[in-house]
């Protein structure tokens, strides 16, 4: 399938509400637990999709747009996050993320993207030149990424419980 802008932001406009039906409310036994040792428990998915809004996506295609010669992009540390949710509770940061996301939004579609702009490059730190769309569809995938891993983390907390239907249930045999 060919990239759709509009079909990106048709998820990149859920996810916030997503995150938060399904998180808000939550007892810290649900949102406090990680998969084990090096791996990110749901606030840290939150922070790490924060820190995203803040200097990954729209910084990125800013430069892409930008009419300056240089289009590198500056690294994106994915774990730089951890300072900035120190001491905010959950509800916090999927406000914090709902409103930098919608913020982001508005700033995306006041650019009027044109099938041409979709096309412009930047420079990758890793990757190299990549398009306006490539990073457009990673943000939307990236998104859809996380709410998985959420749900993969939730889940594993019943890997026991579930006995032998372990066999069944695919999100628990990773």
């Amino acid at each position: 399938m060919n990239y759709s802008l509009s079909k990106s932001i048709e998820i990149l406009e859920r996810t916030p509400e997503v995150l938060m039906v399904l998180l808000k409310d939550l007892s810290a036994d649900w949102t406090s637990h990680n998969e084990g040792e090096g791996t990110w428990n749901v606030c840290d998915v939150v922070g790490h999709l924060i820190h995203g809004e803040k200097t990954d996506w729209i910084p990125r295609m800013d430069i892409i747009l930008s009419g300056t010669p240089d289009k590198s992009f500056e690294p994106f540390d994915p774990l730089e996050y951890v300072q900035e949710i120190k001491g905010k509770s959950l509800i916090e940061l999927l406000e914090e993320f709902r409103r930098l996301r919608q913020n982001n939004l508005e700033h995306l579609k006041s650019k009027n993207l044109s099938t041409t702009d979709l096309e412009l490059t930047g420079i990758h730190p890793e990757f190299g030149t990549v398009t306006l769309s490539q990073m457009l569809s990673t943000w939307t995938v990236h998104d859809l990424n996380h709410i998985a891993q959420i749900s993969r983390i939730m889940s594993k907390q019943y890997k026991e419980a579930v006995g032998p239907w372990t066999a069944y249930l695919r999100i628990l045999q990773s």
